[in-house]
């Protein structure tokens, strides 16, 4: 009788441990594939792309996500600090996707109440990829913050690593996918 308990018990644990994995808070992209190559849909202008940002989706958020912020940063730009190619911070917390070409400047295509914060290109929007020819391939690492605040208090002007900082206060959890680009 205690064996068949012990083995109830253990199915019903191996049971809601799957059921834990499968809802994992997770990111993906029907435009840029984990771990693949950056299409020239998601280069720089200055090396020849087209500088739009890929669609992005994530789900299972944690419990009390009052909103969601997404950074694309390149830990291996010869800077000593990375770069980050794109920073939307205050995107509601019912939105769970962001359209191919949301990073336009202009910030038209992004839900109402997400904020695009200035890059390291000193402009707010999606900055492509463009490591130095001969690099050996950048990684570019794709993130989506769950956030326990509704609204960040940034003001227009304020710079990624503000952001990082006020985002990284705030998490509640992370879901990331890396791509890489060389030239």
């Amino acid at each position: 009788m205690y064996l068949i308990r012990a083995l109830a018990v253990m199915s019903i644990f191996a049971f809601s441990m799957g059921s834990y994995a499968s809802s994992e808070f997770s990111l993906s992209s029907p435009t840029v594939k984990a771990e693949g190559q950056l299409s020239n849909d998601q280069v720089s202008s200055g090396c020849d792309g087209k500088n739009i940002s890929p669609a992005l989706a994530w789900e299972n958020a944690p419990q009390g996500t009052r909103s969601f912020a997404i950074t694309v940063y390149d830990p291996d730009a010869p800077t000593g600090s990375g770069w980050w190619h794109w920073v939307v911070v205050n995107i509601p917390a019912n939105v769970h996707k962001l359209d191919e070409g949301a990073g336009d400047p202009s910030g038209k295509s992004l839900p109402e109440g997400a904020m695009q914060i200035r890059t390291d290109s000193g402009v707010a929007g999606f900055g492509g990829a463009c490591p130095p020819k001969g690099d050996k391939p950048h990684r570019y690492i794709f993130t989506v913050f769950a956030l326990k605040s509704e609204k960040l208090d940034l003001p227009p002007d304020a710079t990624a690593a503000r952001a990082g900082f006020m985002i990284n206060k705030e998490v509640l959890g992370k879901a990331s996918f890396t791509a890489y680009y060389g030239r």
